[in-house]
């Protein structure tokens, strides 16, 4: 087998150097080839799509009708410092839908004009909103 000797001229020689830029760290080198988000955000936007929300019930008749028999009851009674639980529903700032929380409090006094329940601890929770109201004893 011939030996090659085209290359018996520069084997030796030292590596070029840019004088113009400086020596890149094998780090850097490294770097180059690692892998990149090719989709930035995608990994978020599949969460937010599998993230589940409620859809707002919404009271027929009946529902609505005993919601008002509760909310007059407690106007009459807001001296008496009534405690209350209140499930209403809250809509989600990003997508369609929303969840349903339950808050425990004493009531201040129900806002007429605002249709708000305003509550002791600052808490305002639109009447459109309530689910349930439950006095406790």
């Amino acid at each position: 087998m011939p030996t090659d000797k085209s290359y018996d001229d520069i084997i030796n020689l030292p590596h070029y150097q840019s004088p113009n830029r400086a020596h890149m760290t094998n780090y850097d080198r490294a770097a180059q080839f690692s892998p990149f988000a090719a989709l930035t955000g995608y990994d978020d936007a599949v969460s937010e799509t599998a993230r589940l929300t409620d859809r707002k019930i919404e009271l027929d008749e009946y529902g609505l009708d005993k919601l008002n028999e509760r909310l007059n009851w407690i106007q009459e009674h807001t001296s008496e410092q009534l405690e209350v639980t209140v499930t209403y529903f809250v809509a989600d700032k990003k997508k369609a839908g929303g969840s349903y929380q339950t808050v425990n409090g004493i009531v201040k006094r129900i806002d007429e004009y605002e249709r708000l329940l305003l509550m002791q601890d600052g808490n305002k929770l639109p009447i459109e909103d309530i689910l349930e109201i439950n006095t406790k004893p």
